[in-house]
């Protein structure tokens, strides 16, 4: 299997949870795109396209709403990105993006994670380099050869394209996401896009196959997850 089931597979997994964590997500990124300029998607292209991504990704039009709202209501909320880097068992690395208000307290509960975990917190880069900053957008399609002729026309910087049962999964530079979105529904009209969005991806999958090492790394996932400023999470593990 190909890098698009990977993302296909973990993009489709979403319990309950995850989803709640995947609002909050795009209800802190909404309300940055909207404070960082108009609140208003027709005069705020950051804040059109994170809409665009948000409704891709199965967000509800309430939690949009009220996140253009909050910036519309002169919140002075203000969020910090961070990135921190580590190590699991075996060959497992894993990359915790933050969006936090309060980066001393992210740290102290990022920090005992790991702690609790056994795994290892690493420096800056020190995972990152092994991995590959991409814009996804995974579809249902099966004329590969349309797609990559409209990528071409529309000088979209194309990293790879890929067709498994009828779906396409095109990896282009993250700047160019949502140009590629455009010229994919200028193409063939409405999308229903599985994930369109920008990730992290490993250059190399590992299993984790000692069960008290995979009993370890599941707790470091569902502590990480249960941290409120963890943003998204990347790992370089199969199941």
């Amino acid at each position: 299997m190909g890098r698009a089931h990977e993302v296909r597979a973990a993009s489709m997994a979403k319990t309950a949870a995850a989803k709640t964590k995947l609002y909050s997500r795009y209800g802190k990124e909404l309300y940055i795109a909207a404070k960082s300029g108009v609140p208003d998607p027709d005069m705020n292209l950051t804040l059109k396209r994170k809409i665009a991504e948000a409704k891709a990704n199965q967000v509800p039009a309430d939690v949009i709403k009220r996140a253009i709202e909050k910036a519309k209501g002169g919140s002075t909320e203000n969020y910090d990105s961070l990135r921190y880097e580590g190590f699991g068992p075996g060959n497992s690395t894993i990359i915790i993006d933050c969006l936090t208000d309060n980066p001393n307290r992210t740290i102290a509960s990022i920090n005992a994670c790991f702690n609790k975990s056994k795994c290892k917190l690493g420096v800056k880069g020190s995972v990152s380099f092994n991995y590959d900053n991409l814009g996804i957008l995974s579809f249902q399609h099966d004329n590969e050869e349309v797609i990559l002729e409209s990528l071409i026309e529309n000088e979209i910087n194309l990293v790879e394209i890929e067709n498994e049962d009828s779906f396409i999964t095109v990896y282009v530079e993250p700047s160019d996401l949502h140009k590629a979105q455009e010229a994919i529904e200028k193409t063939i009209g409405s999308v229903d896009f599985k994930v369109l969005a920008i990730k992290m991806l490993p250059q190399e999958y590992t299993k984790i196959e000692n069960s008290e090492d995979l009993e370890l790394w599941n707790r470091l996932l569902t502590m990480l997850e249960d941290v409120d400023d963890v943003n998204e999470i990347f790992h370089n593990v199969i199941e």
